[in-house]
């Protein structure tokens, strides 16, 4: 009987599987990140890859976050598989476009998974989930500026060789640090 309570977990079903599917994703975003920052190291971008890399880190360590929840939850957490990950970029704005649109998924699928926990009244989860939310818009945030930074030092060689010199100095500014 005892072993019978241990197994039982609050989340529902839904909650378990939409969690599993976003440590997929957060997988899927650290090789990307990984991917990026290889392209930037060949192309001697070096502050560019340094970024990425620490991209890649923080994706695996919030892919770890949620693992390890569902696990104190007692819901069973899957490791992922993750393929198909692109290694060929264009330019170096490409690069951070497909950055700026890996970032809104994920905060379009924390966000589906926020609806699932009110429409379950998890409100555990919800509550667990608001770090990720306020994450997300970080991110958001940090990848717009970099955009918005590569459109105003332009794309000569000179132009990237600057940006790439002033990539990992942007900072989120909305945070009230």
């Amino acid at each position: 009987m005892k072993d019978l309570v241990r197994m039982r977990t609050s989340l529902s079903q839904e909650v378990a599987q939409a969690l599993n599917a976003q440590i997929a994703l957060e997988a899927s975003s650290s090789a990307k990140y990984l991917a990026m920052a290889s392209w930037c190291g060949e192309h001697g971008y070096d502050n560019c890859e340094a970024f990425f890399m620490e991209q890649s880190n923080e994706e695996r360590n919030h892919m770890l976050k949620i693992f390890g929840y569902l696990s104190q939850q007692g819901a069973k957490a899957y490791s992922p598989e993750v393929t198909g990950i692109g290694h060929d970029f264009n330019t170096l704005r490409e690069v951070f476009e497909i950055a700026l649109e890996q970032e809104i998924a994920v905060t379009q699928s924390i966000h589906s998974i926020m609806d699932i926990c009110r429409k379950t009244k998890d409100y555990t989860t919800e509550l667990f989930l608001h770090w990720f939310i306020k994450e997300q818009m970080e991110e958001e945030f940090i990848a717009r500026k970099i955009l918005d930074l590569y459109d105003l030092i332009g794309e000569g060689e000179q132009s990237l060789y600057v940006f790439d010199k002033h990539v990992r100095k942007v900072k989120f500014e909305g945070n009230g640090e």
